[in-house]
C-alpha cells in the first residue's frame, strides 16, 4: 500500500511538472506571436502615425523582442522560432529604415519654414528672398525702407535669434548689400543712400556682438553635454 502510494505521488508530480512545462511552452509561443503580430501591425501604420509615435512604437517593439528572444530558451532554440523572429526582425528594420527617413524629411521640411519665418519679420510677408537672395525687388524707391525694416526688426527681436537664426540673417544681410550696390547705379538718391549707411553703423557692432555671444553659448552647451 506504501508502495502505491509513492508510485501514485511520482505520477503526480510528473504530470504537474509536464503541465507546468506545456503551459511554459504555450505562453512562450504566445510571446513569439505577439512580437511577430507587432510588427506587422507597425508595418501597416501610415507614415504620419508612425512618425508621431515613434518613439511609443520603439519601446514597445523593444520589450516585445526581449519577450520573444527569450521565449527562445523554453522552446528549445526552435529552428522554426528563430526564423519567424529572424524574419519579423528584419521587417522591423525595414520599417525603422523608412520612419528614420520620414522624420528627416520632416526636419529638412520644417527648416526653411523656420527661416521663411524670420525673412518674413525682417523684410515683410511677400517680399520673397528665394534661395538665390537677389533681391529683385528691392529698388531705389524701396531700399531705405528695407534697411530700416530689416534693422528695426533685428534689434527688437535679437536676443531670441539662435546661431544658426544669425548665420541666416548675415547671408541674407550681404545679399542686401549687394543688391544695394546695383540700386545705387540704378539712381539711389544721396540722402536715402546716406540713411542706409547710418543704418549700417549701428547694425555691425550689434550684429557681432550677438553672433560672438550666440557661438560662446553653444560652445558652453556642447561642453556641459560633454561632462
Amino acid at each position: 500500500m506504501k508502495n502505491l502510494k509513492v508510485i501514485l505521488g511520482a505520477v503526480a508530480i510528473t504530470a504537474t511538472l509536464a503541465s507546468c512545462k506545456d503551459e511554459a511552452k504555450v505562453t512562450a509561443e504566445k510571446n513569439v506571436d505577439h512580437y511577430s503580430s507587432y510588427v506587422d501591425s507597425v508595418n501597416n501604420l501610415s507614415a504620419e502615425t508612425r512618425l508621431a509615435n515613434w518613439e511609443a512604437i520603439q519601446a514597445g517593439y523593444e520589450m516585445r523582442l526581449a519577450e520573444a528572444e527569450a521565449s527562445l530558451a523554453t522552446l528549445e532554440n526552435n529552428a522554426d522560432t528563430q526564423k519567424k523572429i529572424e524574419e519579423s526582425k528584419s521587417k522591423y528594420d525595414g520599417v525603422k529604415q523608412q520612419a528614420e527617413a520620414d522624420a528627416a524629411k520632416a526636419q529638412q521640411a520644417a527648416a526653411p519654414a523656420a527661416g521663411n519665418t524670420i525673412a518674413d519679420s525682417l523684410f515683410g510677408p511677400g517680399n520673397v528672398v528665394g534661395s538665390d537672395m537677389t533681391f529683385a525687388w528691392v529698388n531705389k524707391d524701396n531700399i531705405l525702407s528695407v534697411y530700416q525694416k530689416f534693422y528695426d526688426t533685428f534689434k527688437a527681436n535679437k536676443d531670441s535669434y539662435t546661431r544658426q537664426d544669425l548665420d541666416k540673417i548675415k547671408a541674407w544681410y550681404e545679399a542686401l548689400d549687394n543688391r544695394k550696390n546695383t540700386v545705387e547705379k540704378e539712381g539711389l538718391s544721396s540722402d536715402d543712400n546716406g540713411k542706409i549707411a547710418t543704418l549700417k553703423l549701428k547694425f555691425a557692432p550689434s550684429f557681432r556682438w550677438e553672433r560672438m555671444t550666440a557661438k560662446g553659448e553653444e560652445n558652453k552647451d556642447a561642453k556641459d553635454k560633454a561632462n
